[in-house]
């Protein structure tokens, strides 16, 4: 399943050592399997996973990867996708770097992500253990394995083959999953949106992924991050990668940076520096000047609910960090520093997430619930305004509840911590305009309350 959502952000840690030496590849042991399934038998064949998986593998062979089966494992059948995920699982004890990478149809199915081999046909939710392969499961066979850093890679967000028998798919797309100790999961495109497949022989995706990871002295964040920019200017933004990550030990490059020359001499070993010298200075007050991680801090503060105000002022921006800081017991400068982006990367992911949006011009709204990202929250509610933009925004997370009311002459749009007490505050906000109001909306961010 794959498609258009705006904004891009990435969920990843940046750790203090260094994995790599001036070889990682012949310094690490590098495992990944790839699976590429094109030639479906009951439901839409797709033209470029195939393609794309042969030429992952080839890229990643190039970058000292140790292929599972010796090359791109094409149109697996439930049975064969087992093994190979088991193989994978044994082969990785003791790796590095363990890296799966899949390109096929993919669905989510009641929360849960799961791959599709090319015979699977099911007519129930409950054929789905049964004949597909759990995205968990894959998971679980890196975890305790020893390795460094895992990496897994869906470009399967194809649209839900098996929507017409009646599967129930909590969201288009695939659904977000939180990301074990040590490890990277990389979507094609936001969680709960689809991606496109491709026309020219690849997906938009896969072709800027086996391009960026070529590229020396990109860590495996910078990696995504220019994967993302690549793709939304491949497909004018309308389809934009997404990362999770959990904290990782270590700077990954799959090519490592290019030393810098020196001259052929002797010379004396330089003095022993006292450990003090060789700290990095207090993040809180390094700036950042890098444009891509300035948009991931900007992405990470509207995730976590710190907007600038007012939105269209020069320094809403400073204020949405003050905000944050004075959460976060910092320093409230409003200064865009690594010491802010580094704990926004450390903090959970937020769900569920509801949203209700309403455009006065229009007259139009929309509410949505039980989302896994604002963002994803936040375009549902809007797909109800139509070619209305329905610019006013409500979003809530959590045990959260938001309420809409209105009168002939004012409105008002408020979260509270109970549906009551929401539709209460909504109702006394939107009556100070003079006249009676009436709730037209109200919803918990889990969907209770309705």
């Amino acid at each position: 399943m794959r498609g258009a959502i705006k904004g891009l952000a990435f969920a990843a840690l940046i750790g203090l050592f260094s994995l790599a030496v001036a070889d990682p590849a012949a310094a690490e042991k590098r495992i990944a399997l790839v699976i590429g399934n094109s030639a479906y038998q009951n439901v839409t064949r797709l033209d470029n996973p195939r393609n794309d998986a042969a030429l992952m593998a080839d890229t990643l062979a190039g970058l000292g990867f140790t292929l599972i089966g010796g090359r791109a494992q094409l149109d697996l059948d439930k049975t064969a996708m087992d093994v190979a995920v088991q193989n994978f699982g044994r082969q990785v004890q003791g790796a590095d770097v363990a890296l799966f990478y899949y390109a096929g149809h993919g669905v989510q199915v009641s929360g849960s992500n799961y791959l599709v081999p090319v015979g699977a046909n099911p007519t129930r939710e409950a054929d789905v253990d049964f004949q597909m392969t759990d995205v968990n499961l894959v998971l679980r066979q890196m975890q305790g394995s020893g390795t460094r850093l895992n990496v897994v890679i869906l470009d399967a967000c194809r649209n839900n083959p098996f929507g017409a028998r009646g599967l129930r798919a909590a969201d288009g797309g695939l659904a977000q999953m939180r990301a074990p100790e040590g490890t990277l999961i990389s979507y094609a495109t936001q969680p709960g949106n689809v991606a496109q497949d491709g026309s020219d022989g690849h997906s938009p995706y896969t072709r800027a992924l086996a391009t960026t990871i070529k590229q020396a002295g990109l860590d495996i964040f910078q990696t995504f991050n220019q994967v993302g920019l690549a793709v939304k200017r491949a497909t004018g933004g309308s389809q934009q990668p997404w990362v999770s990550s959990s904290p990782i030990d270590g700077t990954f490059y799959f090519v490592a940076p290019s030393a810098p020359a020196s001259p052929q001499v002797a010379v004396a070993a330089p003095p022993e520096q006292p450990l003090a010298g060789t700290l990095r200075p207090d993040p809180d007050r390094v700036p950042i000047k890098d444009i891509a991680l300035l948009r991931e801090l900007s992405d990470r503060l509207y995730e976590h609910n710190f907007d600038p105000e007012p939105l269209d002022s020069k320094n809403g921006m400073r204020l949405a960090i003050s905000k944050f800081q004075e959460k976060s017991s910092m320093t409230p400068t409003g200064e865009a520093t690594e010491g802010v982006l580094t704990r926004l990367r450390k903090l959970d992911d937020l769900k569920p997430w509801g949203s209700i949006v309403y455009g006065p011009d229009s007259d139009k709204w929309g509410m949505s619930w039980n989302h896994n990202s604002r963002r994803a929250a936040v375009d549902d509610a809007r797909s109800n305004c139509g070619v209305a933009k329905c610019p006013i925004e409500l979003s809530f997370y959590g045990a959260r509840c938001g309420a809409f009311a209105i009168s002939g002459k004012s409105w008002s749009l408020v979260q509270r911590e109970s549906i009551e007490r929401a539709r209460d505050a909504a109702l006394d906000e939107c009556g100070k305009g003079g006249k009676a109001c009436r709730i037209i909306g109200a919803v918990c961010a889990d969907g209770s309350g309705r």
